[in-house]
């Protein structure tokens, strides 16, 4: 199907699908983070979204099944794989996250990213 200027999505035109919740006990480490969403596109097919994420300080294990493409608006964060090693994140930085990636994300000071995710498992 055919696509045209009207399927654009403006993020600050957009009403997004907000989401809240606090991080699943299980996965947390430190604290237990309130994490927010609001997505601004979900694909037809539903393997592709883009929004902004926003979560409070904590550290929490994750496992990546999608590949993501993160773009740090602003806050402190590290992300860890699962050897240890591991990368501090702040404004400005862009980077993706590969499927298979497992570790933990720890935000230091409230974080917020744009991301664009894509689940080739879907």
């Amino acid at each position: 199907m055919s696509k045209s200027i009207r399927d654009l999505t403006f993020f600050d035109e957009n009403t997004a699908e907000f989401s809240e919740h606090l991080t699943a006990v299980d996965k947390c480490v430190v604290g237990q983070p309130m994490q927010r969403t609001w997505n601004h596109f979900s694909s037809d097919d539903q393997k592709c979204f883009a929004g902004i994420w926003e979560a409070e300080p904590g550290c929490w294990k994750i496992n990546y099944t999608e590949n993501e493409f993160c773009q740090i608006q602003s806050g402190k964060s590290i992300l860890r794989d699962a050897a240890g090693n591991e990368r501090p994140l702040s404004a400005g930085d862009n980077f993706t996250i590969p499927a298979g990636f497992r570790g933990e994300w720890e935000v230091l000071e409230t974080t917020r990213k744009i991301y664009v995710i894509y689940e080739p498992g879907n």
